[in-house]
Order: structure tokens, then sequence, then C-alpha cells
């Protein structure tokens, strides 16, 4: 098919308007949400009572059922009725009888003639008021009751129809206040309320269509997350065959977990989520089908670009995407090992139980292929230009001020997915070295995940005995100790001067071009102020992800109005989010069932309880977190490493605290070191993997030239581990 805007058309059809859709959906219901609880703010402040009466309709009083009326001569009627009323008539002073049940039931017994002493004795036990001190009659009440006196009776009951009339009269009143201002009003505030209610529960099914649309542009594309880019024959083929393996596999055991359900009889949240997943890989099953029978061309209308004929098996390995790998290998241990055909569909579900944290995830890229929309950053790196800041300087800059939007990011993976394109590009212009560019980019995100407010670190404290006070007091000094090891090592290996230009020259050009972002800053300030002061939501690791593309989309609408922005640019933004979105989740959803296998195999009963001395114990542990972090997302491993191996540290008289920067840094050590290595994986997906190729053969002779992009990072992170590990032990024993 034709293309449209840069876009095939196919793609724009079945890719990325279904992800435009659902991430729209993600921010609009997030911002119906805030502006529902401010509606009735709004209405108790122009009609008050509004959320207590006008809100709502209340419904309308009914009288009491009406009293049998009384017979004029039948003694037996009157004294029901004198029984049932709560004011009971005056009764004539010629009927004994009448007279001393009225004095038992009425509230304020009449006055008593001295010759009755029965009727008065009758008055003094019942009355509120006893009589004087000192009378016969109080003396025999001080004896039979003691000197306590009698409790009270209850306050009479209210008349029913005054009840009646009194609610009527309210509800009228209600009913008049109803002008139509207010039902209009309220009829925005009931629609939105609704929306905001079925919405909530939609979460969990828009995960799984996220997945599936990006997970078929991602197949369509070939941009799954692998250790090589397919090129060949020979690695669409196998590519696309353990693809369809994985998704028919996992669409069998979604199926057979539906069945059980409904066999089980229980009443299921959602019982229709696992059919809704196996569609999904049936779909997906589908496109690999097509590459199967088509590897030259791939799928066609989706610009899936082509491959050249040849190749080899041992090549092709490489290019099968990490998560089919995983996803063969758990299959075969739950059929084969466990008979448990639905285990994979179990740990899929676990997805969806925090599907509101994997949705922020998309929302994260759409931010940043948003942001490369834009001229944004380009204008800041031109309040930058002027100062002749050497490549080497311009790295440890960038790689610095990376760590907070990193921190609000929440995974070092996520931002270098969002950024890395735009920092890599600057770092080239700037003159940077191309393997000093990529291994900048590479971990560009990896110093901002000990930070306030990362979401990794309120998952930590959550499940475990530390404090997120604690932990960010302690990130602050791991964010500083990275950093300068960053600098220190890109300065001993520059090529160039450590050259600023002068300040007299400098900053009056900065300046000036600060003038071009003013605009930018005064949107996003409005952006922000309406959400905080309208919407009463500030930033924080919970709004970033749903306020940031609002941002973002009024940048973009302000380059169009000064004729700067293309008309597709929020199209050409969703569509390279889509398949960088599916690679990503598909590869998160698989770990997570890499981690229950490693749980369910109770690979950590092979540890003994104690590994001997601590520092004995910090070293194996560091080794097997390093593993961890070659092997599986930061939200996955934090949950296994929680349940599994954190006991053995805090037996072994490790502080929780301690441990978990020892970890945070180890899975950091391990998204970047080969073979995997996946933020250098990411970091080639959003770069190019061409742009990795040229960097190669444009280093120097020196061994540290060839291989900077690997070296760097791994001297860095790997040096921080060290210290951050054994350091603290010699102040601990």
């Amino acid at each position: 098919m034709h293309e449209t805007n840069g876009t095939p058309l196919l793609r724009r059809v079945t890719s990325m308007a279904p992800a435009l859709l659902l991430l729209s959906f993600l921010v609009v219901h997030w911002t119906a949400t805030q502006a529902s609880g401010r509606l009735v703010q709004l209405g108790g402040w122009l009609w008050p009572g509004y959320a207590a009466e006008l809100r709502s309709d209340l419904a309308e009083p009914q009288p009491p059922a009406a009293a049998t009326p009384a017979a004029e001569d039948g003694v037996d009627d009157a004294l029901i009725g004198d029984l049932l009323a709560d004011d009971p008539p005056a009764k004539p002073t010629n009927t004994p009888d009448d007279a001393l049940i009225g004095d038992l039931l009425a509230d304020d017994p009449p006055a008593k003639p001295a010759n009755a002493p029965d009727d008065a004795l009758i008055g003094d036990l019942l009355a509120d008021d006893p009589p004087p001190a000192g009378q016969a009659d109080q003396a025999l009440i001080n004896d039979l009751l003691g000197d306590a006196p009698p409790a009270k009776p209850a306050a009479p009951a209210e008349d029913p129809m005054v009840a009646y009339q009194r609610k009527r009269d309210a509800w009228v009143a209600v009913q008049e206040r109803l002008t139509p201002g207010v039902r209009a009003f309220r009829a925005v505030d009931h629609a939105i309320a609704a929306f905001t209610v079925w919405g909530g529960g939609m979460f969990r099914h828009a995960l799984v269509l996220l997945i599936a649309v990006g997970g078929l542009t991602a197949s369509a594309l070939r941009g799954h997350i692998a250790l090589r880019s397919v090129e060949t024959v020979w690695d669409a083929r196998l590519s696309s065959a353990m693809l369809l393996a994985t998704n028919l596999l996992m669409a069998m055991s979604q199926v057979v977990l539906y069945r059980n359900e409904q066999a089980s009889g229980t009443e299921i949240q959602d019982p229709d989520l696992p059919l809704w997943w196996a569609g999904a890989f049936v779909l997906m099953a589908a496109v690999d089908v097509v590459f199967l029978l088509r590897p030259r061309s791939g799928v066609p209308g989706f610009g899936a670009p082509p491959v050249r004929d040849g190749g080899s098996a041992q090549q092709a390995i490489a290019a099968v995407p990490l998560h089919a790998w995983m996803g063969v290998a758990c299959s075969v241990w739950f059929l084969g090992f466990e008979q448990y055909p639905a285990g994979m569909a179990i740990y899929m579900q676990s997805l969806t139980e925090h599907a509101q944290l994997y949705l922020m995830v998309g929302l994260y890229v759409w931010t940043g292929m948003l942001l490369k929309q834009t001229t944004f950053a380009p204008h800041v790196f031109a309040v930058l230009r002027p100062w002749k800041l050497a490549p080497e300087v311009l790295a440890i800059v960038l790689v610095a001020c990376s760590a907070l939007p990193t921190a609000y990011s929440g995974a070092s993976g996520i931002f270098v997915i969002a950024v890395g394109a735009l920092l890599f590009r600057e770092l080239v212009d700037a003159g940077a070295r191309p393997q000093l560019a990529l291994a900048a980019t590479a971990m560009s995100g990896s110093l901002g995940v000990v930070l306030r407010p990362c979401l990794l670190v309120v998952i930590v404290a959550y499940l475990n005995p530390v404090t997120t006070d604690v932990l960010y007091g302690w990130g602050v000094w791991v964010y500083a100790l990275t950093a300068v090891l960053f600098a220190i090592v890109v300065v001993l290996t520059r090529t160039s001067p450590l050259k600023v230009a002068p300040v007299a020259e400098a900053l009056p050009a900065s300046l000036r071009n600060l003038g071009p972002l003013m605009p930018y800053f005064a949107v996003a300030l409005l952006v922000l102020v309406l959400y905080g002061v309208g919407l009463g939501s500030s930033i924080d690791e919970h709004t970033a992800p749903l306020i940031f593309p609002v941002v973002f989309l009024a940048l973009i609408l302000l380059e169009r109005a000064h004729g700067i922005q293309k008309p597709a640019a929020v199209q050409e933004a969703t569509a390279e989010t889509t398949h960088h979105i599916g690679a990503l989740l598909l590869l998160m959803s698989m770990s997570i069932a890499v981690g229950g296998v490693f749980e369910r195999a109770e690979v950590m009963s092979l540890v003994p309880e104690q590994l001997g001395s601590v520092w004995t114990t910090m070293a194996a542990l560091v080794v097997v977190l390093v593993v961890v972090g070659m092997t599986m997302d930061p939200y996955g491993a934090v949950i296994l490493v929680s349940a599994t191996i954190a006991g053995v540290a805090y037996r072994s008289g490790i502080e929780p605290a301690h441990f978990w920067m020892v970890v945070l840094c180890s899975f950091e050590l391990g998204y970047l070191t080969p073979p995997v290595a996946l933020n250098h994986l990411l970091a080639r997906q959003v770069v190019g993997a061409h742009y990795v190729e040229d960097a190669s053969h444009a280093a120097g002779s020196s061994w540290w030239y060839r291989n900077e992009r690997l070296a760097l990072p791994l001297v860095v992170m790997g040096t921080a581990l060290l210290i951050v590990a054994f350091v603290p032990l010699l102040f601990t024993e």
C-alpha cells in the first residue's frame, strides 16, 4: 500500500490508530477522574449541599399509613387508641380505670389529689421528678430503689405525620433548587463519573489490546528485541518460527486457563480475559505465518525492511527475539516437567494484575516519541553550543542530567527507548566519537533509578522491611558516586582537550538562545498549572506518565501554530511508539514467567541458609543479581528477588537498605553486560543497527576505542557496584 505522511497506510489503520486511541484513552480517563472530583467541589461551591442533596435525585417522602379511627362509645377501642397514640387524650375525672392507665402512659402525669394515695404512689414511681424528700412515699421509693435516682424514659417519638411533613417540606425545597442550570451541570457530572467507572474496569483489557497491537507491529517490522537484527532469509524464518511457537503455546495456555476457571464454578474477575489474551497471541501468530511464507518481503504494507538471501543457522539464533526464547523455554518447563499447561497463562495474568503499571510504560515511550517530534531538545542544545563544550564534557552533562527524567520513568530501559535517539544524535552532532555516543546512550538512564521518585524504589519499599526515605537517602550518594566515576573514566579516555569557550563570549549567545525556549516553557507551565490548580494534580511518579504526554502534545500544537511542525507529527510519534511498546512489554511479560519458573523450581532452596561470612555472602549475591539483571525486566526482577534472594541477605546480617542499593546497581550492570546487555539492545533499536556497525568500523586501533560502547559502561557501573557492595561492610563489622 502507498504511504501517507511517512507511514504506510495499512500500518496507520491497523497499528497506529488503535495505539493512539488506547494511549489517549489512558490520559483522558485519568484527567476525567481528576475532573470528576473537582466538579463535585465546584458544585458545592456554586450550590451549597450539592453533593448530598442535588447531585442525585432524592426519593419523594411517602405519608404514613392512616390510623384506625376509634369508636365513640367503644371502651375497648378507646383503650387501644390511647395505648397507640403518641399523645394520649385527657381522661375524664369520673373514669378511674382510664385515669389510672393514662397516668401510667402519660409523659407528664397529672397532679394527684391528696386523698388518692394509690395514684400518688404510682405517679411518684413513674414521675421524672420525684416529690420532695422527707415524704413517706419518697422514703418508700428510696427503700425500693436505693439512693440512685430512677432511669429517665426515652424521649417521645416524633409524630409520623409531623415527620412526614418535615421531610416533604425539605424535599420540596430541594426540588425548587433543581434549576435548569443545576440539571445541566449534574448531567455533565454524571456522564464524567460514569465514564471513569467504566474506564477503571477496562485497564486490563486495554493492556491486552496494547500488547496485541504493539506485538503485531513489532513482528511485522521485525522490531522485537534480539541480540542482532533480522537481515537474511535464515534470520527471518527462524525468528518467525520461534515467535510462532511462542504465540501458539501462549494462546493454548490461555484457553486451558479459561476452561479451568469455567469448570471451577468460582466467581472470577474478568472471566473473559484469557480469551482476550488468546486472541492477541493468535493475531500475532498470523503475522508470523506471513513471515514464514514470505520471508523476503515481510508483511506488505507495514514498511518492513527487506532481507537478503542466505544466512546461517548459527547467525539466525542470535536474531531470535529474547522473549521468544523465554516463552518457549518456560512452556517446555510447564508442559514437560510440571504437566501444568495453564502455567504460562497464570503468570501472564499477573501482568494484568498490575495493568496500570505496565500501561504507564507505554505512556512513557509515547512521551519520548512525542518529544522526538518537537524541536524542544535542539533548542536546549542550542543553549549549550555557545560554550563549545568538548564532546566528552557534553556526554558527562547529558548522562548526569538524564538521571532526573529516568527517576520519573521508573526504569533505565524505558528512558533509553524514549529519549536515547535524541541523546545519540546530539552527541554525534557535537563531535563525539560514535562509540562514546553509543555508550552514553546505553547508560543514560542507569544513574537515575535510585533517585526520588523512582517507582522501582517504591515497589522495593512496599515488599521489604525498608522505607522509601532511607532508600532515597542512599540513592543520592549512589547517584553521585556513579556520576563522578563516569566523569573520571570519560576524562581519562578523552581524545581532545577539555576546552570551554570564554564566559564573555559564550554567555551572551547562550542567553540569546534561551529566547526560543520561552514559549515552550510558558506552554508547559500552563499545562502544569491547569493540572495543579484546576485538577489538584502535581507531578510525581504516579502522574508524570499521564501529564507529560499532554505537555508535549501542547508543544506540538504550539509548533504547528507557528508553522514549525508537520501536520502528522502525532501520528508519526505514535507509529514509532507502537512497535517499541510491543517489544518491551512482551519481553517484560516473558521475564515474569521466567521468574515464576525460578520460583516454582525452588532454585533458591539449593542455596545454603548461611554462605559463610558476610563478605562471601555479598560476593555470591552480587554475581546472582547481575545474572538476574541480564535476563529479566526490573519490575519482575524486584518481585523475584524480594520473594527469594532477599531473605538470604537479611539472615546474613546485610542491612535491607544496603542490600537493595546493591540490587539496583547489579541490575543496571546486568542491563549493560553482554551477551544480552538489554540497554545496549534498546539503544541499538532506537538509534539504528547501521549506526552501531558504522561505529565499530570508525573506531580507532586501540582496544578501548574499538569496544568503548561496552567497556565504558562496564567499568563505570562495575566499579560503582563493587564500592556500593563492599565498602559499607567495613563499617558494619
